[in-house]
């Protein structure tokens, strides 16, 4: 299992901002390609954002305008920059990282079905109204 370092998070009024952060060991960057899920309880798994290999960043219509992917190409590490959050974005948020050459988009098309070995541990976000 590739070692994903997960942080942020937590709980924000509606209208509010977090940010998550991925720090992606293991893989020499280019190699791979990374982004994030959501899970919320009785809710499909939804793919958020997706950085591809040439780290160009996709996002889902959801949160197109609201939440954008910084990276720090020397550490390997990316955050997830979330803003005008609402109650519907409350879920826990998986970093993935897999080793194969993708796009963004196609990468944000399969995050979901991403088995649970490229996973981080996975962080929790609650919005209130």
């Amino acid at each position: 299992q590739v070692p994903l370092v997960e942080s942020g998070g937590g709980s924000v009024q509606a209208g509010g901002s977090l940010t998550l952060s991925c720090v992606v060991s293991g893989y020499n960057r280019g190699t791979y390609w990374m982004g994030w899920f959501r899970q919320a309880p009785e809710k499909q798994r939804e793919g958020v954002a997706a950085v591809g290999n040439d780290g160009v960043a996709a996002y889902a219509d959801s949160v197109t305008g609201r939440f954008t992917v910084s990276q720090d190409k020397a550490k390997n590490s990316y955050d997830l920059h979330m803003n005008a959050l609402g109650p519907e974005d409350s879920a826990m948020y998986y970093c993935v990282a897999v080793p194969i050459t993708m796009s963004a988009v196609q990468a944000l098309a399969v995050l979901k079905r991403i088995s649970r070995e490229y996973w981080g541990q996975g962080t929790q976000v609650t919005v209130s109204s």
